[in-house]
């Protein structure tokens, strides 16, 4: 079938890698990467928090309208969207199954549906933030907001690390490849080699978590050995080096922007 082979070539690990670091490293030039992360995190604070307690429908679909068009400006990766849309519907058939199971009826698709728009919303704006943002940035932003050292630096390291990981976590899965015999026949809607690829990717986990607890351990020593911890206390070693993060006249229009059609959002919802 063509389409499968299309659709294996699109879930091959080389695929899923250059993605997820293209995500990661935010290589993508948007105007999100124009931004200051500081006024990055401090909008997708509101609309990581706001839209839980937020029921008018007008407004919800206003908001998730908007997460849509800046989705598309922030260029996120159709991977990561798709990802995304899969896990959406996937509660609203889990959680309608449960629910029937327990003696509910369709009435509850609607209160799920309004669920899931929220959910989109806060997803949406998940991605496009920090899809958009560099990991140093992203740490240099969080020391200036008054985020432990420690903490911003832990963010930085696993954005770091992320490379290394996929190129190990690749070559585990080779070598049970090459060690493992794959199933001669596909089996029904390819049922075996599915079963045989989820089998060998349970496997992979633990040597890979393995490697990482070494390798963290390693990093750490290294780090206490050039006075990681000293410098992280000095006020003028965090001073120098996130002084490069000023903001804009584009961050302050982008704020008013947002603002704005918040604004005209909520006024829609009384007209209505």
């Amino acid at each position: 079938m063509e389409w499968v082979k299309k659709l294996e070539d699109k879930l091959s690990l080389e695929y899923i890698k250059q993605e997820l670091l293209r995500t990661a490293f935010s290589t993508e030039k948007s105007f999100f990467t124009q931004l200051d992360p500081r006024i990055l995190l401090a909008w997708y604070a509101y609309f990581a928090i706001v839209p839980w307690f937020i029921y008018e429908h007008v407004t919800l679909v206003g908001y998730l309208l908007f997460m849509v068009i800046l989705t598309v400006i922030a260029r996120v990766s159709p991977l990561i969207l798709t990802v995304l849309a899969v896990g959406l519907a996937g509660e609203i058939l889990l959680l309608g199954f449960i629910a029937l199971l327990f003696g509910g009826d369709l009435s509850i698709v609607a209160p799920m549906f309004w669920l899931s728009i929220k959910l989109a919303v806060i997803s949406l704006a998940s991605v496009t933030v920090f899809s958009s943002i560099n990991p140093e940035k992203f740490s240099d932003a969080l020391l200036r907001l008054g985020a432990p050292a420690q903490f911003s630096f832990s963010v930085a390291y696993a954005y770091r690390i992320l490379p290394t990981l996929l190129e190990e976590f690749q070559q585990i899965i080779l070598s049970y490849r090459l060690r493992g015999l794959a199933p001669s026949k596909n089996g029904v809607l390819y049922f075996r080699k599915i079963y045989y690829y989820i089998t060998m990717l349970i496997k992979s986990f633990y040597p890979l978590i393995l490697n990482s607890a070494k390798r963290s351990r390693t990093t750490v020593e290294a780090l206490e050995i050039k006075g990681f911890s000293y410098a992280a206390k000095d006020k003028h070693v965090l001073k120098m080096k996130t002084n490069y993060l000023q903001t804009s006249q584009m961050d302050w229009l982008f704020l008013l922007l947002t603002g704005c059609y918040v604004v005209i959002v909520h006024s829609l919802q009384l007209i209505l």
